[in-house]
Formats: C-alpha cells, structure tokens, sequence
C-alpha cells in the first residue's frame, strides 16, 4: 500500500522550489507517495476533473496528485531503491518514490501539470518528460535547458499536456550511469474525448536491462552489450505479474524500451495493430495486423487487440538470450558431444558441477547449487511443467467472466476436452521415407568428399 513521506517540511526547501518556479503557488509541496510492494496495483481512478479508463502498470503503480486551482501537482523522488527482480535476487537500483522503475504518472490531454523532483541521489539530476511537447526550459537536459538539481534540492516543472499518448520520463543528467542504475518511468495522457479509441484494460510497462554477476547486488553501469537481465518493469520472470484479461475485452499494450538495444515483443494467440507510438496515435488506416513488433531504443509501442481466444497466452520478446535469467555467453557449446567420461572425473573434482549441453534440453528442471542473490538461467512452471523461461516473459491469461477491475491472477487455464496436444503410440519400426526419383537428379545426390569415410552416415 501507499505510504506518505513528507522530504520537504523546512523553510529552505520550500524557498528552493518557489525560486525555481517564481509562482506564489509553489511554494506548498505535496507529499510524495512511496510503494512497498512489487505486485500490480489496483487502477487508479480521477476523483476531479475528465473521467477515463486509467491503466495498469505490470508490477507497478500510478502515482497519486493532488489539484491546486487548475494545476495537477505531483511530486517525485529520486533515491536509491531495493528492487526484488524475482524471488531469490535483490538489486541495488536508482529509482523514484522508493521502486525502479518510477511510477506511472496519468495525465488527460489539456492538464497542466506541476511535478516537484526532489533529489535524494548522492550526485545532480534532471528528469526529461520523453515525448511530450513542452517549453524548452522544462525539456530537462541539465546544463543545456536548465540547471541540474543538486543533492537535497528540490525544482519543479510545469507544462501543459498538449497530446494524449504514450511517454516516459527519465534522466538527462549523468545519465549513463542514473539510466543503468534504473532510472525511468511511464507518462500515459489520455485523451479528453473518452470516445476516443477507448479500450478496456489498459496495460503498461518499461523494458531495463542490467549486468548484475551472481552474488553480487549492483549493476555495472558501464556495460553496453553484454546485460544478463533483461526485465519488465525490473522484474524478470516468473517474478513478472500475469496479465488478466476478460473475453472479449478490447485491450492496449504500452511498451517502452529503455535497453540498449531493440526488443520484438510477441504475443502468442492472437494478432494485434500498432495503435500508438512515443510521437502519436497512428492513424487507422496506417495501421496492419501483427504478432510481433519491435521496439527500438528510446521508443515506446502502443498495440490493441481483441481478446477473443481464451488460454494461457505467452508474451515474451523474441530475442530467445531475452528471456533467460543470469545469462552467462561464455559457455561452450557441448551440443552433441558425448561427455559421458567427462562428467564421471569432473565429479570427483568438484561434487557441485554440473556438465551442461550434451541435449541442450531440460535446463528448466536442473537443480544445482548457485550464489546467493541470483536466478537460474531458466525457471517457473505452469502445469504441464518446467516453463524454461525467464527474463522478459509472462503469461496474458485471457478468462470468461473476470470483472471489470479483476487483474488477479486467475491461475491456469482449463482446456476444454480434446484441445491439448498429446502423446501418440510410435510405431515399433519407423515407416520407409519415400523418394520422389523424378526431382532427384545427379546434381542433388551428395559425393563424398576426397579422404571422407561414409560409413556409418546413412540417416544422418
């Protein structure tokens, strides 16, 4: 649950606010909101001004406002956070109002908007609104649009949101290291004309990734290739909320990349549209149908779909090292090798080993002894058994009959008789594979190569 800190109670916080905005009415800031918890939290919905359909932030929350006269006040905290990637691994992370990434802030296009930052890093920092259209001295690029927040101060920017879509926020000051360190976060603008391509559930969330080796708590923040987390909302699965869905309901997909490099996002069971991107709505007539989309870096993806297929759906990005926890590449690759002898002298070297990759298969039910604070490279089970996935994965878990605001998880599906795939009897000698003699011709029948013996390679 919320939790309210007040930073701000001394007379040298308040002048530091009111003499970055010149506005008698800063000088009163709200409090600001901490969340504790890592699962999705209940839609936050207007209690003044346009109604909409607010969103769900997927291991996340909506950060709460107040209203002073026609302005929406927010207040956001930057400082070091704790952030649980799954169960078993903590990390030490940059963050806002206590988790990493930030909260997701809901305007409605025409809002003016006032967010207090208050800085509790160690070192200055800025916060740019990623999309939005603003004056430049709000753009927050430290040094360029404007002064960067020292340690202990507090600055606010106000703006007016010109455009409903999709956004983020995120540093422009030290921001190689304060973007590794996990500093982001969501801005969703809904339109004023709630006929607006209304949908039902309204889901969000941004992409991170980090370098973190086993047993230790923080990320290496000049890495710029090699990450082995690669998480949704800084949660990796199965630690990645599922996401609830109602049959038949109409439903968006927010997706922000702010990895270092690009994502294809693929949602089994279903096709979807592109319906909006960080620079707008994409027209309708632009839009085709997918399976997949990809995001590049610093690009946020809207699609929309109807959940007309009900299952247990995976969701992942595409990229298979994507979805893996603690991944190392520096293995060999042992595919095929018969390591039968190997494996016997190695364990009575060292008891705990275990030879990898001889079938390169079942790496979801390995068992073996690991540091502390990290993940095996695959985990989770749904009921069939080991999921062997990580990294960037969940499940949209689409049911009849869910209510409206009903994002729990409503465990596995049950499949109707007859539609899961099984097991059929194999033949005791398999049946002879026929060759069509009119399309083989001299050129396609292999020759052995000079020195080459072929015995022993028929069916290979």
């Amino acid at each position: 649950m919320l939790s309210r800190r007040n930073f701000l109670g001394t007379a040298t916080a308040l002048a530091s606010a009111a003499a970055v905005t010149g506005r008698a009415q800063a000088v009163t800031i709200p409090e600001a909101p901490m969340m504790e918890k890592v699962t999705m939290q209940p839609p936050l919905y207007p209690t003044s001004g346009p109604d909409y359909n607010p969103v769900v932030t997927l291991n996340g929350w909506t950060l709460p406002w107040r209203m002073n006269g026609d302005w929406k006040e927010f207040h956001l905290v930057a400082e070091p956070v704790e952030r649980e990637f799954a169960e078993g691994m903590k990390a030490y992370l940059w963050g806002y109002n206590g988790q990493s990434p930030g909260p997701t802030i809901e305007t409605v296009e025409g809002d003016k908007v006032r967010i207090f930052v208050t800085n509790k890093l160690p070192e200055h920092t800025t916060v740019h609104w990623h999309g939005v259209i603003l004056p430049s001295g709000m753009d927050g690029v430290g040094g360029l649009s404007q002064p960067h927040i020292p340690p202990g101060k507090t600055f606010v920017y106000e703006f007016e949101m010109k455009h409903s879509g999709s956004f983020m926020y995120h540093p422009h000051s030290d921001e190689m290291v304060q973007m590794a360190m996990g500093m982001m976060g969501m801005i969703v603008v809904h339109p004023r004309d709630r006929s607006f391509r209304p949908v039902d559930r309204d889901f969000v969330f941004i992409m991170s990734s980090y370098l973190i080796d086993p047993g230790t708590y923080l990320p290496k923040v000049t890495e710029m290739t090699d990450f082995n987390m690669w998480a949704w909302n800084s949660r990796v699965f199965p630690g990645i909320d599922p996401l609830a869905v109602r049959l038949g309901d109409r439903v968006r997909v927010r997706v922000g990349n702010l990895t270092m490099t690009n994502h294809p996002i693929h949602l089994h069971g279903h096709s979807f549209a592109v319906s909006c991107t960080d620079g707008g709505w994409v027209p309708e007539s632009a839009q085709w149908p997918e399976v997949t989309t990809d995001i590049p870096v610093g690009s946020i993806r809207a699609f929309d779909f109807t959940a007309d297929n009900p299952g247990d759906w995976a969701f992942h990005c595409h990229k298979s090292h994507h979805t893996m926890n603690s991944m190392g590449h520096d293995v060999r690759n042992l595919i095929g090798v018969n390591k039968k002898d190997l494996a016997k002298v190695l364990g009575k070297l060292a008891p705990d080993a275990m030879v990898m990759g001889t079938t390169g298969g079942a790496m979801g039910e390995m068992e073996m002894p690991m540091p502390d604070n990290t993940l095996p490279m695959m985990t989770g089970s749904g009921q069939f058994g080991p999921i062997e996935m990580g990294g960037m994965f969940t499940v949209m878990k689409i049911r009849e009959g869910l209510a409206r605001d009903d994002y729990r998880d409503p465990g596995p599906y049950k499949h109707p008789p007859g539609t899961v795939a099984y097991e059929v009897a194999a033949p005791q000698k398999e049946a002879p594979r026929q060759v069509n003699d009119k399309t083989k011709t001299k050129a396609t029948e292999p020759k052995p190569m000079k020195g080459m013996n072929m015995k022993g390679m028929k069916g290979m």
